[in-house]
């Protein structure tokens, strides 16, 4: 279920995503939450660096294995303006944090992608749950994935 606090998260996460996009990365963007509501981390899309491995979600798994004790982990919640990749979801799983909360899911990213004539990625769309079975998931939130698929429209026009 997803509350009226969660969707606060997940508009910064689009935030963010409109943050990449207006400095030439592909419009992702992520939020950690600790158990008390505190915001501990917070990151966009860097792939336009080179490294496709410069996800939000990713950074997110990487600080919060250097900065937070398991028990912490557990507890948080990862909000995401698009569901996580398998990389992501695996990287989540190993470090073994808590919930993830999504606006916009990999099935409507690659029925966008395919709409939009953009090739699949190299990498299989996945719904997190293929890859770590165990995990809390919600969403996607209807209302928001409209604005995330606007974003990917963004994107993908500038480059057609």
């Amino acid at each position: 279920m997803v509350s009226e606090q969660d969707i606060q998260h997940l508009r910064r996460c689009i935030e963010l995503a409109a943050e990449a996009l207006a400095l030439g990365d592909e419009p992702f963007g992520s939020v950690l939450v600790a158990a008390d509501g505190e915001v501990l981390f917070e990151d966009h899309n860097h792939v336009a660096s080179g490294d496709q491995t410069r996800h939000p979600e990713f950074e997110i798994a990487r600080w919060a294995a250097a900065n937070m004790t398991s028990e912490a982990r557990a507890a948080a919640t990862v909000y995401t303006s698009g569901e996580h990749c398998p990389m992501c979801a695996a990287a989540h799983g190993w470090v073994g944090l808590g919930r993830i909360v999504y606006a916009s899911s990999s099935e409507q990213l690659a029925s966008w992608l395919s709409e939009l004539g953009v090739p699949a990625p190299p990498v299989r769309t996945l719904p997190i749950r293929d890859i770590v079975p165990t995990i809390e998931v919600d969403g996607p939130v209807p209302s928001l994935a409209e604005q995330v698929h606007d974003l990917h429209r963004r994107l993908h026009s500038k480059t057609m």
